[in-house]
């Protein structure tokens, strides 16, 4: 049997957490520069906050209804992610990472998976304030469902529902509509139902033939899993990305160009850092602009350049040095810019790199970095950072809600003040 074990309002109940005056309070969190909203809680959700929701747009909305805001603190949500994670190892030696807030089981033969789902459930709400939803099945796409069933009526299921008959796949297949089922997407829904198919049961009463032709192989896998054969295993290895992106607006515009040099400089630094995290290396450097579409008064203007490298690398400084070489080609004087990110395309492993007899990495970088990476994870903060980045911090972002770094940082963990008997 599969499990699959979601966080409920994972971004909100890390602050929870750590803040109890915040439970059973509408509270939202904000994404970066405090621009809009990226995670609700359930109360926030029935006041009517919509996902992606302008921050400037709710204000009024946000102080009639007493609703509570927090900036995303990213370094909380990833340290409780990680203990999540590792808690969810004590029930299955074999745990697939999905996102910040779920993850894949597969659970050892038992005779009560009903008491293995409410089990999980309390364990990770003890240990770290966090309340998840179980949903367990026979295959993955079937868990999902579950899982589903589990959020939706958490007070009938109790925060966990396992599909151990064929009675109850064909009830929830029935209940399921097509475009929530996991990993369908907008293409294969509306495939789906043009071809008559509104619900996930109706979507397994058509033919193998038709399913792959239209909706490939992995089409054709989602289909079984759904028929209770597993066909969807869990992944190994964490899949990499393909792309890497360090993308920001920002707080004030920026028209000058040493301003912009140093933006564009740190957001390669970062990215190159997130390279060098998957052992991955580039081929491709992308550096775009963007000036204040909301200042409609004022000069408009976006470009993009796309460099390609020599070689592939993750050094920081040859990343920076082409990524500055892009902001020149693209920047124009007298343009007030509140948007500009970097991009890392063409990814490669580093081990599976063909080298160039004439055009290789200077073999300088590759211990330079590690001792870069070495120091900053040891202290924080990125300590060590290149001559034309701003030394004082890395993200000029607004955060005028941010809630203590609890579990990352010593000048915030809880103190306690306990009187002597």
């Amino acid at each position: 049997m599969y499990a699959i074990i979601d966080c409920n309002s994972f971004f909100a109940s890390c602050e929870r957490a750590f803040d109890p005056t915040l439970i059973d309070q509408p509270l939202a969190i904000l994404s970066n520069n405090d621009g809009c909203v990226i995670s609700r809680s359930r109360e926030a959700k029935a006041l009517g906050i919509p996902m992606g929701a302008p921050l400037f747009k709710y204000k009024n909305i946000i102080v009639e209804k007493n609703i509570k805001v927090r900036s995303s603190n990213y370094s909380l949500y990833g340290d409780m992610s990680e203990r999540v994670m590792k808690l969810l190892e004590n029930f299955s030696p074999e745990v697939e990472v999905y996102s910040i807030d779920e993850a894949f089981l597969k659970l050892p033969v038992s005779n009560n998976y009903q008491k293995i789902g409410n089990t999980i459930k309390n364990y990770i709400l003890q240990c770290t304030g966090i309340p998840v939803s179980v949903g367990i099945a026979p295959t993955k796409a079937l868990s999902k469902a579950a899982n589903n069933i589990a959020k939706k009526f958490p007070k009938k299921t109790n925060g966990y529902y396992v599909i151990d008959t064929d009675e109850k796949r064909v009830k929830l297949l029935k209940w399921l509509p097509v475009d929530a089922i996991w990993g369908i997407g907008r293409g294969n829904t509306k495939r789906l139902q043009n071809k008559g198919a509104q619900t996930a049961y109706e979507f397994t009463k058509l033919s193998d033939d038709w399913v792959k032709r239209n909706m490939s192989i992995v089409g054709l896998r989602l289909k079984k899993d759904l028929l209770g054969e597993p066909t969807i295993q869990l992944e190994d290895e964490v899949q990499h990305k393909k792309a890497i992106a360090t993308t920001r607006s920002f707080e004030f515009t920026f028209s000058d160009r040493e301003n912009m040099k140093e933006r564009i400089a740190t957001f390669a630094s970062r990215c190159s850092e997130k390279l060098r995290m998957q052992d991955s290396s580039c081929n491709i450097v992308m550096v775009y602009l963007k000036s204040d579409r909301n200042k409609k008064n004022e000069s408009q203007y976006r470009a993009s350049r796309i460099l390609t490298l020599p070689y592939a690398t993750n050094s920081t400084l040859t990343i920076n040095q082409f990524a500055q070489k892009a902001l020149l080609e693209i920047f124009k004087p007298g343009i007030k810019y509140k948007r500009a990110g970097v991009i890392l395309m063409g990814l490669v492993k580093t081990n599976a790199l063909q080298l160039d007899l004439f055009k290789n990495e200077d073999p300088k970088h590759e211990q330079l970095m590690k001792t870069m990476d070495t120091i900053n994870d040891k202290y924080g903060g990125r300590k060590i950072k290149m001559a034309n980045q701003d030394l004082q911090r890395t993200w000029k972002m607004r955060q005028a809600h941010l809630s203590p770094e609890y579990t990352t940082k010593f000048s915030d963990v809880i103190t306690l003040n306990c009187k002597t008997i």
